[in-house]
Order: C-alpha cells, then structure tokens, then sequence
C-alpha cells in the first residue's frame, strides 16, 4: 500500500502529514503536479524475470502511456538481494547514486512491479516522501527537486519511461537536505501497519 509522509525543510524537519488513504494522497500529490495512479499487478511474474517478460506482462498500460505522453524509452530497472559476496557493495553504490537530491529535464515515471521504494519530492518548502509498492506508477513532472532511497537492502523491479534514448541524467543540487528527512529504512520500520 502506497504511504505518503509530508515534512518541513527546516533543519529539524517536522512531519505534516502521514497517510496511507490513496485519496488523500493523489489529492496531496496533485498540489505539486505529482500523478499517482495504480495497476493491477500482473500474475505469474517470478523474481528471475527479465526485461522482455515483463514488458510483455504490462504492455497494454505501457503502451497507453506511451500513447499519451509520448515517451520513446521504456526499460526496466531491477536491484534485488544475492549471494554474491559483492552485494553489499554494489548495493550501497547503487543506492548512494539516487541518494543525492537532484532534477532531471524529463519527467521521471516509475512503475513499481516488485519491492518498494521511496521518491522524496521537494517543492515549496515540504518534502513528499511517497513510498512506492507494487502496483504503484508515480509521475513526477521535470525539473523537480528529489531524490530515491532503495533502502539498505534494494529489493525492487520498476518500469521506467524516458523522452529520449538518455535515459536516466540528474542534475545534482548539492543541498545535503536527504541527510535530514527520515531515510527508506526508518519510515518503512515506523509506519503503521
């Protein structure tokens, strides 16, 4: 279940809203041109399933997005827990990648297909920490200030849709704000169930 928890960007940052009502927070959402919407999620899909299978499970939704917003780049991004012995590594860089805030001069559209994570949207003075599952398709618009955590153990599979063949290109702030909100790990521990 998608959970929305608003804060302030002060430097003690103080929480504004929690929320797991999907009115509420598509409603909240909206105020800062955030699109939350739900997909069924697709059955059958096993945790070794590759891009192509996965594609295929969701085209219907994949091509009406497409359809309506034009994106010529759709892929799927996949992190999940191994027994390599260089998991932890790997997973701490990659998750340090998207820890930083930072926009994009496209839109960043997420669908979740497995796992979870959270997108921290900051936009007049509050940060949107939406904690995405599956089913969730987050569309964040341009230009807005953010960042993603994966938690410490990254266990997720996401659709991603881009304008062009780039892909995924952040322009990083510099503003240590994500070192003050409440990162993946504590909000998923502290929500209510």
């Amino acid at each position: 279940m998608t959970y929305l928890t608003v804060y302030t960007d002060a430097e003690a940052p103080e929480t504004l809203l929690e929320s797991q009502d999907d009115a509420e927070i598509a409603a909240t959402l909206k105020e800062i041109d955030v699109i939350l919407r739900h997909w069924q999620v697709a059955d059958g899909l096993g945790p070794g399933a590759g891009q192509e299978e996965i594609l295929a499970a969701y085209r219907t939704e994949v091509d009406r997005v497409i359809a309506e917003e034009g994106y010529t780049f759709v892929d799927v991004a996949q992190l999940h827990p191994s027994d390599d012995p260089d998991w932890p590594e790997k997973a701490a860089a990659a998750r340090q990648r998207f820890l930083a805030e930072h926009t994009h001069d496209d839109d960043e559209v997420r669908f979740f297909v497995a796992g979870s994570g959270i997108f921290y949207l900051h936009v007049n003075g509050k940060v949107h920490a939406v904690l995405c599952e599956p089913g969730d398709l987050l569309s964040v618009p341009k230009n807005t200030t953010h960042w993603f955590d994966m938690g410490t153990r990254p266990d997720f599979t996401a659709i991603r849709f881009f304008h062009d063949d780039d892909g995924w290109i952040g322009a990083f702030t510099g503003d240590a704000i994500a070192q003050r909100i409440p990162d993946y790990d504590t909000i998923t521990a502290n929500r209510p169930t």
